[in-house]
């Protein structure tokens, strides 16, 4: 049978046993971590088995760890890594040696995670920030040209896959431009198509093989001056389906986000209806996570498609040495940048 179209978060850093219960239920196609849900290595190992055992089959197990500040694995049992915008000043001075480096780290944090069983990485970002937008992007961006962001999301992408960890690609078809932080309120982009279709949109070209990917919350006013992008009919198929090219699993960034409107099942039902294959739901609020998923019917079969091609893509395609990778990695992150 065919999983349900949402991703779940969960509450804390055990199964209890209601959300054993509705995971075994409800069959969400995935589950999502947060920090909440971290404390060690040992834990979230434990924690990601007994998900997969709820669930009685090897669903993917997603997280946000792109480094700085959005790293849900870190110190003192995991390493810190940059933020994305560090590697863009790298690149300024020496693309090969940045791309390189990019890639190494990107490697280097699946392989953390794929030790915990975690198998799907948030990441990477090709959003392209402008002056004068809001902050929630900043230094998470890899820089502020679509072809530099692009050369470092599509190396950071490849590493991720090169340790077995599916990338997602966000956040569909740009985030960069917002003036609002979609966790609270609704940005609204100005700029004429023809500018976004060569600067914001042109990012994510080069990257439209991957084989995940996650919506924006935001209205693009020029293509649909209503919906954001995970609710519009117009922007998923013309946009990111049309002038992207983006064929992979497409998914919701959080409707709990207060960029959304309405009752839950409402957004879920709008974001699927749009063209979203699965909803994303983050905060572990079980009356929330019941609501969402009675909303929500089983995957179709395009989407059910999408997501075992994806899922194919997962496991181990090399596996190096990491301490070696990691003896490159921290020379290249600690040579000067001129």
């Amino acid at each position: 049978m065919s999983p349900r179209a949402f991703i779940s978060g969960i509450a804390d850093k055990t199964l209890s046993a209601a959300e054993r219960s509705f995971l075994r239920e409800a069959d969400p196609w995935g589950v999502i971590f947060f920090g909440r849900n971290v404390e060690s290595p040992e834990q979230v190992k434990r924690l990601s088995a007994s998900i997969r055992d709820a669930l009685g089959r090897p669903a993917p197990i997603l997280v946000d760890q792109e480094g700085g500040r959005v790293q849900r694995l870190g110190p003192p049992h995991w390493p810190s890594y940059p933020a994305g915008a560090v590697y863009g000043r790298r690149y300024d001075a020496s693309p090969e040696r940045a791309t390189r480096a990019a890639y190494l780290g990107a490697y280097l944090m699946a392989a953390d995670l794929i030790a915990v069983g975690i198998d799907v990485d948030c990441l990477p970002i090709a959003d392209v920030p402008v002056r004068g937008a809001n902050s929630v992007i900043g230094d998470r961006a890899y820089g502020d040209s679509a072809t530099k962001v692009a050369a470092i999301a599509e190396s950071v992408a490849f590493g991720l896959l090169q340790c077995g960890v599916l990338p997602v690609l966000k956040h569909l078809p740009g985030h960069g431009r917002a003036t609002a932080d979609s966790h609270h309120g609704l940005p609204v982009v100005e700029v004429d198509r023809p500018t976004l279709l060569a600067t914001d949109f042109a990012a994510f070209q080069p990257l439209k093989d991957l084989p995940l990917g996650m919506t924006a919350h935001v209205v693009y006013a020029d293509i649909d001056p209503v919906a954001p992008a995970t609710t519009s009919l117009t922007v998923v198929r013309d946009v990111i389906r049309g002038s992207i090219g983006f064929s992979g699993l497409l998914m919701s960034d959080d409707i709990s986000m207060e960029a959304l409107s309405g009752p839950l099942q409402q957004r879920a039902r709008a974001a699927l209806a749009a063209g979203c294959d699965v909803v994303l739901h983050c905060n572990g609020n079980m009356d929330e996570m019941q609501e969402v998923a009675a909303a929500v019917p089983l995957m179709p079969a395009e989407a059910q498609i999408r997501a075992h091609s994806a899922l194919e893509r997962r496991g181990v395609v090399g596996r190096d040495d990491t301490a070696k990778l990691r003896a490159e990695w921290t020379m290249l992150m600690n040579a000067g940048v001129s």
